[in-house]
């Protein structure tokens, strides 16, 4: 009937001009696909669409909890339970993670989140948006062979935003970690990550589906992606990894210092900056997809209650706090000292010797551990670490046989 055709094409609440984004990653195409949902019209830009991005592509149990499609959907992807740590110091421990941490390809996810978009109701435009003019309510984007108007601006275009002077204030080089590294054939259930003396940043080995991405972070500044490129080969090399025969990749990771956090704008009159474009990314771990995908959900869910000035409360009464705790510790984390070591010696040492420390670590991959809370588990904790760690490394074992109160024996 033709009551129920106009029931159907009419929008939650009207619309105009549509809505662009500019940017097809995981940001991007979720926020797209949720608004497409409530009858926005939603125009989606992205130059390239699904390719293979240099990073690890893991989504943590938090993540896959969340949202439950990418825990359920059938695309590839490699459940990994085991992970290896490497401190500077050349200790190694391997551990159970309890819960799996999910690596994908990029170019499947990305595609993958497309295509929800696009069965949303999302117009998805291979196209490069090369300039953008006008105010809130009136935007003119520009690509190579038109123009077109937009009521408001989603930017999701990750660390190399090309529009992120005009909205915001450009990255420093202390904002930024640069990557390199290769994709070598082959897979495990067991993925590593390497810490170096002297590195702001850490070396991994993340085995997907059908390769591993392997590859190395440093902060911008300390050293160049040639110096990082070396270190990653001889790494590689020491766990007889084949990288020459694999596909080399260099990219940017945000990595933002505290004071950037807090006064960098994401968001303002008719516009609004999601994932990796808004800075979104964990300063130690590097992790971003949680923070991409959790950032567009808070956004969408501001424009369609209307009120699109209230996604920074969002954002500063859900993760906002957490990236900030993680950008205050992260300068002592990667250089500092814990008890006489490096941080990442001590944590790998007691990884491997105190299971209480090792369980708090198993949290922390999964996402249900946050920093802000970190500190006060580890005050609590940190007796009994200690003396497991000093009962393995001395390699006193209580005697089986004998009662709980009995002497510890050599």
């Amino acid at each position: 009937m033709v009551w129920r055709t106009l029931l159907r094409r009419t929008p939650s609440i009207p619309v105009t001009k549509p809505i662009a984004i500019i940017g097809g990653g995981p940001a991007g195409s979720s926020a797209a696909e949720q608004l497409a949902r409530r009858g926005h019209k939603v125009l989606l830009f992205d130059e390239k669409l699904a390719w293979e991005k240099p990073c690890g592509g893991g989504i943590t149990d938090k993540a896959l909890v969340r949202y439950q499609y990418l825990r359920d959907v059938g695309i590839e992807r490699n459940l990994v339970d085991r992970c290896e740590l490497i401190s500077p110091g050349g200790r190694r421990v391997t551990f159970d993670l309890g819960k799996p941490v999910a690596i994908f390809s990029r170019r499947v996810l990305n595609g993958f989140l497309l295509e929800r978009a696009q069965e949303a109701g999302v117009e998805v435009r291979q196209q490069r948006i090369t300039a953008i003019q006008g105010h809130a309510g009136e935007w003119r984007l520009r690509t190579q062979h038109e123009d077109m108007k937009a009521e408001f601006i989603i930017l999701a275009t990750g660390a190399r935003n090309p529009f992120r002077a005009q909205f915001s204030r450009p990255y420093a080089p202390e904002d930024l970690m640069a990557t390199a590294g290769y994709y070598i054939p082959g897979s495990t259930g067991c993925m590593q990550i390497r810490f170096l003396r002297g590195l702001h940043g850490y070396i991994w080995i993340f085995p997907r589906p059908n390769h591993f991405s392997a590859g190395i972070c440093g902060r911008m500044g300390d050293k160049s992606t040639s110096e990082l490129r070396r270190l990653l080969e001889q790494s590689l090399t020491e766990r007889e990894l084949d990288f020459k025969g694999g596909t080399f990749y260099s990219h940017l990771l945000p990595s933002l210092r505290l004071t950037t956090l807090r006064h960098a704008p994401v968001d303002g009159d008719g516009w609004a900056a999601i994932g990796d474009a808004a800075g979104f990314t964990d300063p130690i771990t590097g992790e971003g997809l949680y923070y991409a995908l959790r950032s567009a959900e808070l956004l969408a869910e501001a424009i369609i209650a209307e009120k699109p000035s209230s996604y920074r409360r969002g954002l500063r009464n859900d993760f906002l706090p957490e990236l900030e705790m993680a950008a205050r510790v992260a300068d002592r984390f990667f250089t500092g000292s814990w008890m006489g070591e490096a941080v990442t010696e001590r944590m790998v040492q007691f990884t491997g010797s105190s299971p209480k420390f090792q369980q708090l670590m198993c949290d922390l991959f999964a996402g249900s551990q946050g920093y802000l809370t970190l500190r006060q588990r580890l005050y609590l904790s940190l007796p009994r670490m200690v003396a497991e760690s000093a009962v393995n490394s001395l390699g006193l074992r209580r005697n089986k046989h004998v009662s709980s109160g009995a002497e510890l024996q050599y």
